[in-house]
């Protein structure tokens, strides 16, 4: 699965994530780092992505429009970008089956608990 970083979101995650999420990308990256959220989805539903974002309103469009894209949510609150890395290599499973299936919209990932 492709993922595009929204600006929330530290640039380098696509770099550190490649090998389990390839040809992702950050919307730095791509000339988009000040675009409007409507410009942010059209890209992403156009190249195949999903966003993953900490915004609210990307959930809200996925709500309004369905995929594509397919956004995956993430409800860490504030954290460091090691514990966001962690949880979308934690839950890759999750990510593939959420990418797998052609009627989800919404992917909630939410911090990883330890022992």
């Amino acid at each position: 699965m492709r993922l595009l970083f929204d600006q929330n979101l530290a640039p380098r995650l696509s770099i550190d994530l490649a090998d389990l999420y390839p040809d992702s990308a950050h919307v730095r990256h791509v000339g988009l780092e000040r675009a409007n959220d409507d410009l942010v989805w059209r890209y992403a539903k156009a190249g195949g992505f999903a966003i993953v974002t900490k915004d609210d309103d990307f959930r809200q469009l996925s709500f309004v429009f369905g995929p594509p894209p397919k956004v995956i949510w993430l409800r860490l609150g504030n954290c460091t970008t090691a514990t966001v890395e962690a949880t979308l290599r934690g839950r890759q499973s999750d990510v593939a089956a959420f990418g797998a299936d052609a009627t989800a919209a919404l992917l909630l990932l939410s911090k990883i608990h330890q022992p």
